[in-house]
């Protein structure tokens, strides 16, 4: 039997691996997520919207974790290019809603609504932006995931 393999698309910018999370699923959205260090050994459901019990999470609280997460990450390096200071009651609450598709199959949209004590909208916003520019779920997910970002 022949391999067949998926067409991975290439950017055009040089990566070097600071870090790699190996994560193994079975069983899909009512199955199980393991890391390979243990840390994460996780139950999933469907949601109830999908026809689950929802009594466990689920990929898209799973994915809104963490991107939120990481977004405030990229927003405390944002914040110290633009010589700002990121308070630590910084928040970023991630909405990650899953429908279907024109074209049939399921498709995600987000929105990341993010507060910032302290700052100013205007200084808040760019904040937000060159986060957006740098968090590497921003990148990886830019052109295929739509994104709102909302300032509060």
């Amino acid at each position: 039997m022949q391999s067949r393999f998926i067409r991975v698309f290439k950017r055009s910018f040089t990566f070097k691996p600071l870090y790699t999370a190996n994560v193994t699923s079975t069983g899909g959205r009512s199955g199980k997520s393991v890391s390979s260090d243990g840390l994460l050994n996780i139950e999933l459901s469907l949601p109830k919207a999908l026809g689950g019990k929802e009594d466990k999470t689920n990929p898209e609280q799973l994915f809104a974790a963490g991107y939120s997460a990481c977004f405030i990450g990229a927003m405390g390096v944002a914040a110290g290019q633009l010589k700002l200071k990121l308070d630590p009651k910084s928040t970023v609450n991630a909405l990650v809603h899953i429908g279907s598709g024109e074209k049939g199959g399921f498709m995600l949209k987000t929105e990341l609504r993010v507060h910032i004590p302290g700052l100013s909208k205007e200084d808040a916003t760019k904040v937000v932006e060159q986060a957006h520019m740098i968090c590497p779920y921003s990148v990886a997910t830019r052109g295929a995931l739509e994104v709102k970002l909302t300032v509060i």
